[in-house]
């Protein structure tokens, strides 16, 4: 008994302390259902505030669908950030709370699937506040248009063997959260231990298509195309438009084919049409290098190899030095210039979406220092405002504005009247991102380069600088046989042991406007599964697995 009373007495003591020891106070623990359920992860269907969410809502079991609210509640017993202390006390919370979070954990079926250190930015609670909730609630998978890191870390669990797993039937899904910290900003991982568990049975159904929903879709009259009379494997196609019908293919919004300049197929989904304008993100910055060309053509600037000397009084803005002035515009064009600026980085202070909140993009830009660690047009890094760069040299080089001239110059000579710009702070037209158009008219886009600069037997774009643009201009790092062009992409697709080489435009969410270099084939696929892990891979996919076995049958 006294054994039993001592272990009672040092067991308090040690928590009491461990409490005293908290770098903050963390929330009292009051609500009923918390105190009776720290340590557990909670699965819920949407979101229950906590003030009305009960033990019966707790869900045992859960019919996981695309479109679905499957949400957890995390209970703990002390806060984010105190977590963090016990695991480096010699740090402050500042740089706790940059170096460390929580770590998640998947199991399913009592097998080990996946892992994520989730990034320090990530928030939890009301306000985020790391400092002192002691419960947060996040959603895995919403309907409702919920925008959340867990939402892509449950992609991402998908995408690295979650996916493969989850086959039709009942699975039990477990899901461990503990506290982790970089020490050296080199992934030197410091684990500390179980904050909270919970599982939940997943029900996976196959969503049933109707016939029409599969069949390949008719192409309507007026399309502004000559339409194509080659054959192709249409069960192939049948079986795209399952994938994308059973959300295997996720948020394909249209696909569209050209084969020999007509059109073979033209298909929309998840409620897109031929009239829908879509967001295609960063493809429009293929569009800026087209401008550019046609400038330099028309004489309104002189080549690409201009430095922003000519167009800018650089020591007028921040960070002043003499490699600023030997920036080209050829470096911009090719991703390779020596500002430090990368959109790969969230730390860079060129980051895009660094320069989003500012009232003056291009002001933004050229305040940017240069990197020590880069030669202009020497290594690739993607960077968005150096494009944006771009539209303020071509707007204030070109008569009456770039809008006025990209509508004479290109939009006319093709026809193309269904579009949409985004614009800057300063009302100019924002040639980074965001061009809105239809399918069959980014058809008409990616067409024209194909037909190397010609439309209605008019050169359009110089054929010099199609040329230049599918130009492997610098290898992109980190990928195999992948390259830059002039704000154009290059690789490979592989189909029954060959490889076909293409130049595309990109955009975020699975954008892409493929011309094959040896093909006489061009392949618009729009989507908007933007942020997405599985974005870009499964344009790949279509492309691949199912248009080129259609067509090279």
């Amino acid at each position: 008994m006294k054994q039993i009373l001592v272990f009672l007495i040092l067991s308090l003591y040690s928590s009491v302390n461990a409490q005293n020891n908290n770098l903050y106070q963390p929330d009292l623990i009051t609500n009923d259902l918390h105190k009776s359920n720290i340590g557990k992860v909670t699965f819920m269907n949407g979101n229950i505030p906590l003030d009305q969410y009960k033990e019966t809502d707790f869900l045992k079991s859960f019919d996981l669908k695309y479109r679905s609210d499957l949400n957890i509640r995390v209970f703990m017993d002390n806060s984010v950030v105190n977590y963090l202390h016990q695991l480096a006390p010699e740090l402050s919370a500042e740089k706790l709370l940059k170096m460390g979070n929580l770590q998640f954990s998947f199991y399913i079926d009592h097998q080990f699937i996946y892992k994520e250190n989730i990034n320090f930015g990530c928030n939890f609670g009301s306000g985020g506040n790391k400092n002192t909730s002691t419960t947060f609630r996040v959603p895995l998978t919403s309907s409702k248009g919920e925008d959340w890191w867990a939402m892509y870390m449950w992609d991402r669990f998908k995408s690295n063997g979650g996916e493969k797993v989850l086959t039709e039937g009942t699975h039990q899904l477990k899901i461990e959260i503990r506290p982790y910290i970089d020490l050296d900003g080199n992934k030197n991982i410091k684990t500390g231990n179980l904050i909270a568990e919970g599982e939940v049975k997943l029900v996976i159904k196959t969503p049933e298509l109707t016939a029409k929903q599969i069949e390949m879709q008719q192409i309507k009259p007026n399309s502004d195309w000559k339409i194509s009379t080659l054959p192709f494997d249409k069960k192939k196609i049948e079986l795209l438009n399952t994938a994308i019908g059973n959300y295997s293919l996720k948020e394909i919004t249209s696909v569209v084919v050209i084969r020999e300049g007509k059109l073979m197929l033209e298909e929309y989904f998840n409620d897109a049409d031929r009239n829908t304008l879509h967001d295609t993100r960063s493809a429009t910055k293929s569009f800026t290098s087209t401008f550019m060309g046609i400038a330099i053509k028309d004489g309104y600037i002189k080549d690409e190899n201009q430095t922003l000397n000519k167009f800018y009084d650089l020591k007028n803005f921040a960070n002043y030095e003499p490699k600023k002035d030997s920036i080209k515009i050829k470096d911009l064009l090719k991703m390779s210039s020596a500002f430090e600026g990368s959109d790969s980085h969230s730390e860079s202070p060129g980051n895009e979406e660094n320069m989003y909140p500012t009232d003056n993009w291009v002001k933004f830009t050229l305040d940017l220092p240069i990197d020590k660690t880069k030669t202009n047009g020497g290594q690739w890094d993607y960077f968005t405002a150096g494009v944006v760069l771009m539209g303020d040299i071509l707007n204030k080089s070109v008569p009456k504005g770039l809008e006025n001239y990209a509508a004479e110059k290109l939009f006319k000579p093709l026809n193309i009247t269904n579009y949409k710009w985004q614009y800057t702070p300063q009302n100019v037209v924002n040639t980074a991102g965001s061009l809105q158009m239809t399918s069959l008219e980014y058809a008409k886009y990616a067409q024209l380069y194909k037909n190397n600069g010609v439309w209605n037997g008019k050169q359009i774009i110089p054929a010099d600088w199609v040329q230049k643009t599918f130009t492997k201009q610098i290898q992109i790092p980190n990928r195999d046989q992948e390259y830059y062009g002039y704000l154009f992409w290059n690789k490979t697709f592989p189909y029954n042991g060959k490889n076909y080489e293409a130049f595309y435009c990109a955009g975020n969410g699975g954008n892409e406007f493929v011309i094959f270099k040896d093909l006489p084939l061009v392949i618009i696929i729009t989507s908007k599964a933007y942020a997405r892990p599985y974005g870009h891979p499964q344009a790949v996919k279509i492309i691949s697995e199912y248009l080129l076995p259609a067509i090279l049958k």
